[in-house]
């Protein structure tokens, strides 16, 4: 595993100067929680149980290092250079005439946290030219952002000139400014978000959410997040106001997510944007179910998960909860896919696992749960970030992040542009699955770049009580604050999602007592805590060990979450196989080809399968959630790069049988007709199955087949 070198750890040590510095700016906010060592909720505000850490207090290690390094030597570390018609000087972000909208800001959002977590100087300077150009050109009214033109500007093909005032670009560049503050305690951004929080209030009755475009009344929400952050560092109560305001205008997903399957349904993909805005239509709305395909766009629902749990800090009714776990448990039961994301290209369009998942969902989806866990202390929350993050998230881009898929599916044996199974196949000119920079759409050319660095950031909590919570597993080290503002580090060595076994080892100058927090996720049976060789014999609830004790310098914890082979059933009573929280899928190779059509959608790679992939499983190899006749191979593996098939660290040999029925149309591996007793000739073979995260041909869903006597 990663060893940090002397300079690593001196650079660990310049982070617990500046998180001394920066807790010395963010006062202890919630009067209810009691004192807190980082920023909690204000009254009336709900104080939350797990507060998050500023900036630079995780640091990854290991593949998880290697992760974010590719990272900052492909598209996230140099994407001015790679796209510079967007991302180059003449951003509007930038001060400049160009592209005025998301992208810019799409960008920066994933940058940021990346260039402090590896503390990457040259990635900060690139950070930096956009935040100081955003301080430095506040309006004095308090408008934040792009300088609007006198009249529309002339249309340029590949940029996004015009809605400069709409307010749901902001939103990004005010989540941007959030993490910029907890990682360097600028006090500008205080001032800066100040006045426009005001600006906001005394426009928004006037020129509401959707006055421009209808992206802000659906993701209002991180509007709502941001305002609230603010309000506990100052404590301005108009914020609130602010809030209710927001909460207003903002698409009432609450209601949505609480709407029961019905008969209405939409006429065509694009009815999401179909809808009247602001004030919201009492029949649509009512009608509005995620049940139905098309219903909703599948970015703004990925991002509107957390808004009615962002609101429920301020009213505590639990009808808010329960709408989110709701919307999660019919997003899974009407379009979703094993990794878990769902069908939606762009509209949601199904459980058919050859539907595609959208890049900016996943990313968006991940940011959503990462806020929500925090806010609720919902170990639910936790596993379905693991599941997104350790089977979604590596597969859509290629190995050095330089590329990219528009949309990935759980079942994808053909990656070229005769595709023809999404909604937005000829908008797209049928780019949205091969491997590019610009296929599909650009948007996600910009956005993908968080999924990674807020996963980091989210590995580890400080607790309301003192304590330190680790909720999210990979190899990482933390140094924070903890009991009577004691420093503490800890170093989390481990071979998960792909092995059983975490450690963590306690870094303390003085032994302290205080709380340890350990997820105990949901598929796991029989997870126990060994603390310096000793079994903790303390109880889990709701998937949390809470570990009370003095502990001292050179503590060990080893928590064993034994991992079990289990079957889950998806589309059309398809089969798909778990281990832990890792997704498995057909280990099929790719050949690669390169083509340039000298469009738009700029040169790209298609992929083809190199072996058969058309294969089966056994009906009698499944009884329920029960799988027989596998084995498991652990690969050699030394804790570096898994998300291949050369590196995938295990694997899963089953029965299967190959069908040749089961044929593509054009490209797309549409399931055969499998129900009932198979009476074709059926060799029974050995397959190979392989963390989905680790793939990019598979099939991830398989028909089952009954033999015949």
């Amino acid at each position: 595993m990663f060893s940090p070198s002397s300079s690593r750890f001196g650079s660990l040590i310049i982070v617990l100067i500046l998180l001394l510095l920066i807790s010395c700016n963010q006062p202890n906010t919630s009067e209810e929680a009691g004192q807190s060592l980082y920023l909690q909720n204000r009254v009336p505000l709900a104080a939350k149980p797990y507060l998050e850490l500023p900036l630079g207090a995780i640091k990854p290690t290991g593949w998880l290092h290697d992760q974010l390094e590719r990272m900052r030597d492909g598209m996230t570390g140099h994407l001015d250079e790679i796209y510079p018609e967007v991302m180059g000087p003449r951003n509007g972000w930038l001060g400049g005439d160009g592209d005025g909208w998301e992208r810019g800001p799409y960008w920066i959002d994933g940058l940021l946290p990346l260039a402090y977590i590896l503390n990457d100087q040259e990635l900060k300077d690139k950070v930096q030219s956009w935040i100081e150009w955003t301080l430095d050109n506040q309006a004095e009214n308090g408008y934040l952002g792009p300088v609007s033109f006198d009249a529309e500007p002339a249309n340029e093909p590949g940029l996004q000139r015009g809605m400069r005032k709409d307010w749901w670009p902001k939103m990004v560049m005010l989540k941007i400014l959030q993490q910029y503050y907890t990682a360097t305690g600028d006090e500008r951004v205080i001032t800066t978000l100040t006045r426009y929080f005001k600006y906001q209030l005394k426009e928004l009755p006037n020129t509401p959410l959707d006055h421009w475009t209808l992206w802000a009344n659906r993701r209002g929400g991180d509007n709502l997040m941001v305002v609230y952050w603010l309000y506990n560092i100052t404590g301005d109560t108009f914020l609130l106001d602010l809030g209710k305001l927001i909460t207003e205008q903002t698409f009432p997903w609450t209601q949505i997510f609480l709407n029961e399957a019905n008969y209405d349904n939409p006429v065509s993909p694009w009815h999401y944007s179909q809808l009247k805005r602001y004030p919201f239509d009492p029949d649509e709305i009512e009608a509005l179910s995620i049940s139905k395909i098309g219903s909703m766009h599948c970015v703004n629902l990925a991002q509107s998960l957390k808004q009615p749990v962002i609101y429920y800090q301020y009213d505590q009714d639990e009808k808010y909860l329960r709408a989110v776990k709701k919307a999660l448990a019919d997003i899974k039961q009407y379009h979703g896919q094993p990794q878990g994301m769902y069908g939606a290209d762009e509209p949601l369009h199904g459980t058919d696992p050859v539907h595609g998942v959208e890049f900016c969902s996943v990313v968006e989806e991940l940011f959503s749960l990462e806020t929500i866990l925090t806010i609720t202390g919902d170990m639910e929350f936790a596993d379905q970030i693991e599941r997104i993050a350790y089977n979604a998230l590596p597969a859509q881009a290629s190995d050095d992040f330089s590329s990219r898929q528009y949309f990935q599916a759980a079942n994808q044996v053909e990656l070229t542009d005769r595709l023809q199974v999404s909604y937005q196949t000829l908008g797209h000119g049928g780019t949205d699955f091969v491997f590019g920079t610009l296929t599909g759409y650009p948007c996600c050319t910009s956005n993908m770049h968080q999924g990674w660095p807020k996963f980091v950031q989210n590995l580890w909590y400080a607790t309301a009580d003192g304590g330190v919570a680790a909720l999210l597993y990979a190899p990482s080290e933390v140094i924070l604050k903890v009991a009577d503002n004691i420093d503490l580090k800890i170093t989390e060595t481990t071979g998960y999602p792909f092995r059983e076994e975490v450690k963590f080892k306690f870094g303390l100058n003085d032994a302290t007592a205080f709380p340890f927090h350990l997820k105990i996720p949901s598929w796991t049976n029989d997870a126990s805590v060994l603390i310096n060789d000793k079994k903790w014999q303390g109880s889990i609830n709701e998937g949390l060990a809470i570990i009370n004790r003095k502990w001292k310098n050179g503590d060990e914890v080893v928590l064993r979450l034994p991992m079990a082979t289990k079957a889950s059933r998806w589309h059309d009573f398809s089969v798909a196989v778990e281990r832990g929280p890792l997704v498995y899928a057909l280990k099929v190779r790719g050949e690669e080809k390169s083509k340039d059509r000298k469009d738009r959608f700029r040169p790209f790679t298609e992929v083809y399968p190199a072996d058969p992939w058309n294969y089966g499983l056994l009906e009698n190899d499944m009884k329920g959630e029960e799988i027989s006749n596998y084995r498991i191979v652990e690969n050699d593996w030394d804790g570096s790069y898994p998300w291949n098939l050369e590196n995938a660290p295990v694997q899963i040999q089953m029965r299967g049988i190959r069908v040749p029925d089961w044929k593509l149309t054009s490209g797309a591996p549409y399931f055969p007709a499998f129900w009932g007793t198979y009476r074709g000739d059926a060799e029974i073979e050995e397959i190979t199955l392989v963390p989905y995260g680790c793939t990019t041909l598979r099939i991830t869903e398989f028909p089952v087949y009954r033999l015949s006597e």
